[in-house]
């Protein structure tokens, strides 16, 4: 089967696609043209692709970072302040908010587009080769991960903040030895694929940790620790829990970020300035900064302690409780599960912003909204509802329904009277604007509001993002990819 359909949706892409040279366009519509092939929950198309490609990833020393939310702020982290001490270091994580270059960052920066259009070909060409020899198609994930670890091998890097895709055991990342396995916070999500209690779902994120790897784990609840614990002592693994490793104190979070005071065993770093807004960075700080401590033991060196303040000073991680907008405050927030909505709400709680607030939201709509909206609503006084940019999109009426059924004053809109209307209520009232339940809203918020960091794509054009597909009967459907980050 060819692996370049052409696509209506990928044509719109790539003739309104900005700063792409002309051969790009190629590479985009081949990866994208492998959402048909959906999601696969195993690794023997990977490792067939990967044969193929002479094992690009057996250079990489990665920090394979696994968990429900969190892991995309960790990986953020872990690579500033990598690069700060002076090392190369490439960071993968998913999904991308406007581009797929974003997907690969090569020594803080994301991948060229010639750079990318190479390591796909060379991806595409092992594929074609590993299907003749008998393999299955290899996915969008399988493909995009195979594309980073040629990046990395043809620019030389070998320190990489790789963070997993859907679970960890079966995870298209899987394929690697690391460094150091980091599982962070772990909730109830992707449950068709992962499972429905959080034993179950720890058991696929804890299958990252490899044999006599050192591991650190995050804050979780109990019953997911419990199993992390008994997977690295059945693997010999030293593991480090972030909560006991590492104390994070006089944490003072505000919306443009949270400064706080980090210590170890090893060293203290004093007061430390993270640019990452919400009161739920705090843990992802101490668990970031006990797997760089794993990582320099397992590397037989110590990162200066300014490597840590100024790394984390620096980092760049948007639509995370990002301050998108000053006056008025307009946070922009990628969660949309229930887990991120009970953070969101404390995180507002403790942010100091003055006044009422207005909601804007929209979801996919295989997501718990009606959870979501419960345990935010209280801290909303009016709501706008509006249609995310994606073909899985729940419609705006309903989920304007289930802001009125929990209480809100809403109504349905698009995004840019959305927008336009709750700033200019906001800024009547004093208030202040949250925009959150979708990284695909988060992604288009922010370039709506020119608040995006990275270079973003023509207006409507962002990049497709891999479809996530499950089954209901005999029909397949998609689902928005998991969140990287809380």
């Amino acid at each position: 089967m060819a692996v370049g359909l052409h696509f209506e949706l990928l044509a719109r892409v790539c003739a309104g696609y900005t700063g792409l040279m002309d051969t790009s366009c190629g590479f985009l519509e081949a990866l994208a043209a492998r959402q048909r092939f959906g999601v696969r929950q195993g690794l023997e198309v990977m490792e067939a692709l990967l044969a193929q490609m002479g094992r690009p990833e057996t250079g990489l020393a990665p920090i394979h970072i696994a968990g429900t939310n969190g892991k995309g702020s960790v990986a953020a982290m872990t690579d500033a302040v990598l690069r700060s001490a002076g090392w190369t270091c490439g960071r993968y994580t998913s999904p991308h908010l406007q581009r797929f270059n974003e997907r690969i960052f090569v020594n803080g920066a994301a991948v060229a587009d010639d750079a990318l259009g190479e390591a796909v070909r060379a991806v595409e060409a092992a594929a074609r080769a590993a299907v003749a020899a008998g393999a299955e198609e290899p996915t969008f994930f399988e493909c995009a991960t195979a594309a980073a670890f040629e990046v990395y091998r043809r620019a030389g890097v070998r320190l990489v903040a790789l963070e997993t895709g859907l679970g960890g055991r079966l995870d298209a990342t899987n394929v690697v030895t690391p460094l150091v396995s980091v599982i962070t916070r772990i909730g109830l999500e992707h449950t068709q694929w992962l499972g429905d209690t959080l034993a179950a779902i720890a058991g696929e994120k804890a299958g990252i940790i490899k044999p006599g790897r050192p591991v650190v784990c995050g804050a979780m609840p109990d019953e997911a620790r419990a199993v992390v614990r008994r997977r690295a002592a059945d693997l010999g693994c030293r593991l480090v829990d972030a909560d006991e490793a590492v104390s994070v104190s006089a944490v003072r979070s505000r919306p443009e970020g949270l400064e706080a005071r980090v210590s170890t065993v090893s060293r203290d770093l004093g007061k430390v300035s993270l640019p990452l807004g919400g009161l739920f960075q705090a843990e992802n700080l101490a668990t970031a900064v006990a797997a760089l401590e794993a990582a320099e033991e397992a590397l037989g060196l110590r990162l200066p302690d300014e490597a840590f303040r100024e790394g984390l000073a620096g980092v760049c991680w948007p639509g995370r409780f990002q301050l998108a907008s000053c006056e008025p405050p307009v946070i922009v927030d990628g969660a949309h599960n229930p887990d991120c909505a009970t953070a969101l709400r404390m995180a507002l709680k403790k942010s100091g912003l003055k006044g009422p607030l207005g909601l804007v939201a929209g979801f996919c709509d295989d997501k718990d909204a009606g959870s979501f909206l419960k345990i935010l609503a209280s801290s909303f006084t009016r709501a706008w509802a509006v249609t995310i940019p994606s073909p899985r999109a729940m419609a705006g009426d309903a989920v304007c329904s289930l802001m009125c059924a929990n209480g809100l004053t809403a109504r349905q809109a698009d995004l840019g009277a959305a927008l336009d209307e709750a700033r200019a209520w906001a800024l009547a009232e004093g208030g202040a604007v949250v925009v959150c339940g979708s990284l695909f809203l988060a992604g288009e918020a922010l370039r709506r509001l020119h608040a995006f960091p990275w270079p973003v794509a023509a207006a409507g054009m962002a990049d497709p993002n891999e479809s996530f597909t499950g089954r209901s009967g005999p029909e397949l459907h998609d689902a928005e990819p998991p969140v990287t980050g809380g």
